[in-house]
């Protein structure tokens, strides 16, 4: 009769393949303890999600939630959300949004069908999406355990270590419930290597055995599969990942040991990899048909633009050791040391680890060392491109850290008490060393994880809930998802910030709250290196731009956001013009301006001055609200507080009821 072995990651298999576990914890007791870990997993980055009260960057909510709230309410038109060139263009796939998308409309029809106050509706709306996320952050610290415990075993304290690090590391505090791709990238691809079947790393010599013999084998490499595709789909360069695994075990460069790869193994192994990947596929052709309207297929969209046209460089270039100087050091902090020997030491021979062992470290610094090295030619490079090596640079750190901060006690012997045979030993306990540098170190990531989720750049959220919270009172009879709004149509608020300073619909909610901002759209009709590219300023370089005297705005605001038939800036002998004519303006005049505290000068020059181009339109500036936005900013277009003006002209807001106020007690 055949006997069928334990599923690859069973407690049992788990059991079996670390005899000391076996004979100290019976299965049952493993699944409770990974249970248990996972509860408390969730749970903290349930509370990390709702730390996270600061503003980092706009891909987090202009590539992941204004395209799911189109998914979950309407169109963009409908809704007011603010859909990128990149979802014009069909550059993204819609397998993120849609995730949200769902989630957003299951939420809101069950809160519609309780009825509930529609502030609080849209308190829920802003936080669910942190809170989604959250539940993947937990997945990834927890596969991330479990990775290191396949690899290093159960009885080894460098799993502890490896969770440890990923729960005490500031960026993934301030990162991983953050609705990035990135961070859903991280997750699936820590989660795939956790499922990849690493037997194929084996040594035939100890082990003969077909690697993918067994039914549990082949289900956990065609999760793995399947999981690594969704990854790719996302984000491209996560390939990167996947063809230095796949370079490893196909060729077992550098590794030691004989390859347990059959030919049934490869037939097998090649087999899935069409079918899952087929599979994977399929689904996204459907879900961005569905979402776009039309066939296409963002990947191949993604590296036109990108690569052929080069327009991923008009979003910053770097030099080509930047994720070498800056990009490793901020993604692991404190911890960098210990990553950089752990990547080290796992690309040499090590003669006193287990074959296995070391053939899945020095693949997995393989994986890490080519997608550096790919990335690191892309001219445009960002920190969280690299996100994924996170987990596997907290694993292969682990054994180096450990060693560092901890001794195992010696074995005492007498000649009473002589020491046990190795079978009846128990593990050795473990005291720290190096307590003061190690309690030094905990102190930093915890101050830096508080300040850069709490403080730094926290204006940008908290405005949009000023915003938001001020269009409830004054508007209460249009806060609806369902349809257009009721009240009439005003401007309430016009940012006169960088572009995608902040949030958009995913914060501003209703749809009856107008809003304008200055845009970036990239040059798509230049070619590369032309002139026209070279020479190419969007809206917010326009604004920003400096004339001879170092004067910014005002042109612009005249020229550009209330023209007038003759411009105001040519009557006025003040900006050059001649004194004569007449002007009627063009444009919407806001509620609302919301800009950095370094446009208050240009505001008042364009508005209040005794011969400002923008006098005639009756503005009278009101400041009602300002945020403090962190300690520093390496962008001198968002120093100082963010603030918000009223400009007067609509009544019911704070700046008229002032106003109102003031004029009653001058009449009094």
């Amino acid at each position: 009769m055949e006997t069928k072995s334990p599923p690859k990651h069973s407690p049992q298999a788990a059991a079996a393949a670390h005899p000391k576990t076996n004979r100290r914890l019976h299965p049952e007791v493993l699944t409770a303890q990974a249970q248990d870990i996972l509860s408390v997993l969730l749970a903290l980055r349930f509370i990390n999600a709702l730390c996270v009260r600061t503003f980092f960057q706009p891909d987090e909510y202009f590539q992941a939630l204004e395209p799911a709230w189109t998914v979950a309410f309407g169109s963009a038109d409908e809704t007011g959300a603010w859909l990128t060139w990149e979802w014009q263009h069909q550059l993204r796939s819609s397998l993120h949004p849609a995730l949200f998308g769902l989630v957003y409309k299951a939420v809101h029809s069950l809160m519609a069908f309780m009825n509930l106050f529609p502030p609080f509706q849209s308190f829920v709306l802003v936080a669910l999406p942190k809170v989604v996320q959250s539940i993947f952050a937990a997945l990834a610290d927890y596969y991330t355990w479990r990775l290191a415990t396949e690899i290093y075993g159960r009885d080894s304290n460098f799993p502890w270590a490896a969770l440890w690090m990923t729960v005490l590391n500031p960026w993934q505090w301030y990162c991983s419930t953050r609705t990035f791709s990135n961070s859903l990238e991280a997750t699936l691809t820590i989660a795939a290597l956790y499922y990849w079947p690493w037997q194929l790393l084996g040594d035939a010599r100890v082990n003969k055995d077909d690697p993918l013999q067994s039914k549990g084998s082949v289900n956990s490499l065609r999760l793995s599969l399947a999981l690594a595709a969704v990854a790719v789909l996302l984000r491209p360069t996560n390939i990167l990942i996947w063809i230095g695994i796949l370079t490893l075990t196909l060729t077992r460069l550098t590794l030691d040991g004989e390859p347990p790869l059959h030919k049934t193994t490869l037939v097998t192994f090649t087999r899935e990899i069409l079918v899952c990947g087929t599979a994977v596929l399929a689904l996204s052709l459907v879900s961005d048909r569905l979402y776009f309207g039309f066939w296409t297929f963002p990947p191949y969209t993604w590296l036109y633009f990108n690569i052929s046209q080069s327009l991923a460089v008009f979003y910053g270039q770097m030099p080509w050791h930047y994720y070498l100087s800056q990009g490793l050091p901020l993604l692991t902090t404190s911890f960098l040391p210990f990553a950089l020997v752990g990547l080290y030491k796992s690309t040499s021979t090590s003669k006193t680890l287990p074959v296995p062992q070391s053939n899945i470290l020095k693949t997995l610094a393989f994986a890490v060392l080519t997608m550096l090295g790919a990335l690191s030619i892309i001219s445009h490079k960002e920190v969280r491109f690299i996100y994924p090596l996170l987990p596997i640079l907290h694993i292969l750190a682990a054994p180096y850290i450990t060693s560092f901060f901890t001794e195992k006690t010696p074995l005492s012997e007498t000649p009473t008490n002589p020491t046990p045979p190795p079978q009846q030993q128990q593990p050795q306990p473990i005291i720290l060393r190096h307590r003061v540098f190690l309690a030094n170190l905990l102190s930093l990531n915890i101050l830096l994880a508080g300040y850069l989720t709490l403080y730094h750049q926290a204006a940008p959220i908290s405005v949009l809930n000023f915003l938001r919270t001020d269009y409830e009172r004054i508007h209460p009879d249009s806060l609806t998802l369902n349809g257009p709004a009721t009240s009439s149509y005003e401007l309430f608020a016009l940012f006169l910030t960088p572009c995608h300073s902040t949030p958009w619909r995913s914060h501003l909610v209703w749809p009856g709250l107008h809003a304008r901002a200055l845009t970036c759209e990239p040059p798509l009709a230049t070619a590369p290196g032309s002139v026209e590219r070279a020479t190419y300023l969007d809206e917010a370089d326009r604004f920003y731009a400096k004339d001879d005297s170092g004067r910014y705005g005002v042109r612009f605001l005249d020229e550009e956001m209330w023209p007038s038939s003759t411009s105001a800036a040519a009557l006025s002998p003040k900006w050059g013009g001649s004194g004569g004519g007449e002007k009627q303006r063009a444009g919407e005049m806001p509620r609302y301006i919301v800009g950095f505290e370094g446009i208050e000068s240009v505001l008042k020059a364009f508005f209040e001055e005794e011969e400002a181009p923008g006098r005639d339109l009756g503005v009278k500036l009101t400041k009602v609200w300002e945020g403090w936005n962190g300690a520093f900013n390496e962008d001198w277009r968002r120093t100082g507080r963010l603030v918000v003006w009223d400009t007067g002209v609509y009544e019911g807001s704070f700046g008229s009821e002032a106003a109102g106020a003031e004029g009653s007690e001058d009449e009094s």
